[in-house]
């Protein structure tokens, strides 16, 4: 955790934030509203057939909302300087770009991996593939709940084959889950707008997501093209994964051309490694501390040799199958780990909260609330509220009443602990090796739960199975962009509310409208074939060979959370202690394995740097890694407009 400032420099930093943030102008016009609709509807279309049709880019896999940074991209370079040739005070102002980018990154976690792919196959290929093998007709369809599934045999035919939608089979189940994910939505926002000023203010988190967007915007309702644009270090930066990807994207045209896959797998001492070079997590590593960076690498590495030496021990099979997504041991490690994290940070604002809630009572707290796009008696009332519609849809769906606390919990120190990761790191993706439908097995068992309970147990797969894109994260950093906006904000509650419910909209239209022109097995196969059956396969695994309560669950939630308290301890007591906490419960998620080394290399390059060139080194080399992870985007998004062109399958440039 970040070190508070003293009050005085507390003030100081509000107040050049504030005076920045009133040059910006006014957040919320018409004309950023309606470019800002336009843009969403633009990711809620474009997305899924990037993503499922072409199977190219998927700008819509990672919680860094990659959709989002590219059409920025596009909208300063092509729509800004030509609404600025018009008229001068048609190009958008800084403070209205923000609002645009806050817009669509909230768009972008919807369409594909962050709702729409996940819920549209899982709530109907449970009927679609079951068979007399699999036995799900008898052993999973009558424990499920029918307004929460697509029955109708010929229905769920038209979505996986092809041919005419059939209205009536499908509202009623998109109607309810409509409900569930406002619950879901309305909380996520009310919890981080009540932490906002704890990790945006008083910590000062970095958002290292949130450079490039502040940098890209910097000067740009007075200039041609924002200053970002016109540094050539800027375009040096730009220019590397441009390159590279050029070439790699032309030799999946033509094998004879050459790939660079910037990537070895040696082995050292009986271990495997991946050592491979991503840009975007490059770029973005380098404007995290020494300590964090350190901390990813290391205690990935420490991991690694502690599941080689278990493999050689003997004791790295564990009896107990969780499901998809979570890992026994290691996953429980994890989840206690950020239980801690999340409970430190909470009673370290719990100064802060103290005046949230007695300023929502109206007890005469000190605090003000103008800053933030909800009051706080809004914000608390919202939680609340959120939490009641999700506890309540539950409760009907056939979780057991003292599951539900559980559950509940579980999700929100997931959502919350790895947005405040993503907040610190950077990363554009982080996993968690354990997710609530696992740990709840491990901790009650399936017997307590019941066949009803199993089945709402296994749709829960839909909402907090694969976080590889969750709506926490831009809200996160969205919220962290509008600090720059000048106050009022309220407004852009409403404008993100919008932004929220349009894109659910025209997503689930248009993905049944390509589903059933196309027929949704000739689609991208992880969503329709995979992902379709996870619910149904983990409701009857958990039937035929049920999980039991588990001691050894309990002691790796305990002892991750112990190691977890004791590196806070050596963090806080100890000045020379080198690796930041927030590394540990990271280094436990799949992802990691894929970025480390690019962390490693942003870490001794900005070691390096600083020793031998102090500030003015960062200064001058930071345009350059903002141009690194810049880079990559647009180059995953380039060439999805060439294949969508071309007709291309296949062409992936990874973009997190």
């Amino acid at each position: 955790m970040k070190r508070q400032l003293p009050p005085k420099y507390r003030d100081h930093v509000e107040g050049r934030r504030q005076q920045g943030a009133t040059e910006s102008g006014s957040a919320v016009t018409l004309r950023s509203l309606a470019v800002g609709l336009v843009c969403c509807l633009v990711i809620a279309v474009g997305v899924p057939y990037g993503s499922l049709l072409i199977r190219g880019t998927r700008l819509g896999l990672s919680s860094s909302t990659p959709a989002a940074f590219f059409a920025l991209f596009v909208l300063l370079l092509t729509l800004q300087p030509l609404l600025r040739r018009i008229s001068r005070s048609w190009a958008l102002r800084r403070g209205e770009l923000i609002t645009v980018f806050f817009m669509m990154m909230v768009a972008s976690a919807i369409p594909t991996r962050g709702v729409m792919a996940m819920l549209l196959p899982m709530i109907s290929g449970s009927h679609y593939y079951a068979t007399p093998e699999n036995r799900w007709a008898d052993i999973v369809h009558p424990h499920l709940q029918s307004w929460m599934v697509i029955a109708d045999p010929e229905a769920v035919r038209l979505f996986f084959e092809g041919g005419g939608i059939h209205w009536d089979a499908w509202l009623p189940a998109l109607a309810g889950w409509a409900v569930f994910y406002l619950g879901l939505y309305l909380t996520q926002l009310c919890a981080l707008v009540l932490l906002r000023r704890q990790w945006v203010e008083l910590e000062r988190l970095p958002f290292p997501l949130a450079q490039v967007p502040l940098a890209m915007v910097e000067g740009s309702g007075s200039r041609w093209l924002p200053p970002f644009f016109t540094n050539p270090v800027t375009w040096i930066g730009m220019s590397i994964p441009l390159l590279v990807n050029l070439c790699n994207g032309l030799s999946r045209y033509d094998a004879i051309l050459p790939f660079l896959g910037l990537e070895s797998r040696p082995t050292w001492f009986g271990l495997p490694l991946r050592l491979s070079v991503n840009f975007l997590i490059l770029g973005f590593s380098y404007f995290i501390s020494s300590s964090v960076s350190m901390g990813l690498w290391c205690f990935y590495l420490l991991h690694r040799i502690q599941e080689r030496v278990l493999h050689l021990a003997g004791v790295d099979s564990l009896e107990q199958k969780l499901g998809n997504w979570s890992q026994p041991g290691v996953g429980h490690e994890m989840m206690g780990a950020l239980a801690v994290l999340v409970g430190y940070g909470l009673w370290t604002a719990r100064r802060h909260l103290h005046q949230v809630v007695r300023k929502a009572f109206g007890f005469g707290a000190e605090i003000d609330d103008s800053a933030e796009i909800l009051s706080y008696r809004s914000a608390l009332l919202g939680l609340v509220t959120g939490l009641a519609i999700m506890s309540l849809w539950l409760l009907r769906s056939g979780v057991p009443p003292l599951v539900v606390p559980l559950m509940l919990l579980c999700a929100l120190i997931l959502f919350i602990g790895l947005a405040r990761v993503i907040a610190e790191t950077g990363l554009p993706t982080v996993t968690p090796a354990m997710i609530p439908a696992g740990f709840v097995l491990s901790t009650v068992g399936a017997p307590a739960l019941g066949p009803v309970g199993l089945a709402a147990l296994g749709y829960s797969l839909i909402w907090t199975g694969d976080f590889l894109v969750f709506m926490t994260a831009p809200l996160a950093n969205g919220l962290r962009l509008a600090s720059e906006t000048s106050t009022p904000r309220r407004r852009i509650a409403g404008v993100v509310a919008l932004a929220i419910v349009g894109t659910l909209v025209v997503s689930c239209w248009f993905m049944l409208e390509l589903a059933h022109k196309h027929g949704g097995v000739n689609l991208q196969p992880q969503y329709f074939k995979t992902f379709a059956k996870l619910p149904s396969e983990f409701v009857a695994q958990q039937q035929t060979d049920p999980v039991l309560p588990s001691l050894s669950g309990w002691l790796h939630t305990a002892g991750g959370a112990l190691v977890m308290i004791l590196l806070f301890v050596a963090r806080l007591r100890l000045s020379w202690w080198p690796l930041h906490p927030i590394g540990y419960p990271v280094s436990m998620g799949w992802v990691m394995d894929q970025i480390w080394f690019s962390v490693f290399l942003a870490w001794i390059i900005k070691a390096l740097g600083l020793r031998l060139g102090g500030a003015w080194f960062y200064a001058r080399s930071r345009p350059l890694f903002l141009g690194l992870a810049l880079g990559q985007i647009v180059a995953g998004g380039l060439w999805l407009l060439v294949d969508a062109f071309t007709g291309k399958v296949g062409n992936v440039i990874p973009v997190y």
